[in-house]
């Protein structure tokens, strides 16, 4: 267990040394299954007051709203009622964090492994990858008190906070509130990773990454401009 900690911290402050350090003697699930519960329990103690699960129902209005769906009374008090059923809150929780967990660190190891070349062992891939998601758990316990005051579960850490200024619906705006900073610096701290195992250029793989984030931020507010939503 220390030395897991010491691992995640280092993630954090001294990310190439302890790649490094973690590709000596790659392991991946302690951290995935550290990362993935630190993620369900923020998630699932938000969901559990009312702040929280009114941050939900008022988050799906907006989604829906922004994709051009209209949401009515009826609509909006079904949403209340789902979000206020017993057991709704443990579902959407486990959700995510298998979404920002095993789901996400799976697919992309294999994506990374593909795509890269020399083939190294999976597992040094998956190790990377998990380690990475060191700094994705990070954003959400710092979100979600963050998100209690804010009485809203949508990203207190995405650029569009720093940009009131924008209309909401316009697509600057969406564009820009698909940006968390959070995620910025998870790219950057994957592309040291990859660097260390496949001895490639830092600079060179973060920006193909932010590249790919970026385009699919676009596709995003494409998406929504199209679909003709007003928030």
């Amino acid at each position: 267990m220390n030395t897991l900690l010491v691992r995640m911290y280092g993630v954090v402050r001294r990310p190439r040394t302890t790649f490094a350090a973690i590709l000596k003697a790659p392991s991946w699930a302690p951290v995935l299954v550290a990362t993935t519960a630190i993620t369900f329990l923020c998630s699932l103690g938000f969901l559990r007051t009312e702040v929280g699960r009114q941050a939900l129902v008022d988050q799906w209005e907006r989604t829906a709203t922004a994709f051009g769906q209209t949401v009515d009374d009826a609509a909006y008090a079904r949403m209340e009622d789902t979000a206020g059923s017993g057991g709704f809150g443990l579902l959407y929780a486990a959700a995510t964090a298998l979404g920002y967990g095993p789901v996400l660190v799976f697919a992309l190891s294999a994506l990374l492994f593909l795509v890269l070349t020399p083939r190294h062992s999976y597992s040094q891939v998956l190790a990377v990858v998990a380690y990475a998601g060191v700094i994705l758990a990070l954003r959400q316990v710092i979100a979600t008190p963050l998100n209690y005051v804010r009485e809203s579960i949508s990203s207190p850490t995405t650029l569009i906070q720093f940009f009131s200024m924008f209309d909401e619906a316009s697509p600057v705006a969406r564009f820009l509130g698909v940006i968390d900073l959070f995620v910025v610096w998870w790219i950057a701290v994957l592309a040291i990773g990859v660097s260390v195992l496949y001895g490639r250029s830092t600079r060179r793989l973060a920006l193909a990454f932010a590249g790919a984030y970026v385009a699919l931020a676009l596709m995003a507010a494409l998406a929504m401009a199209v679909s003709g939503g007003t928030a």
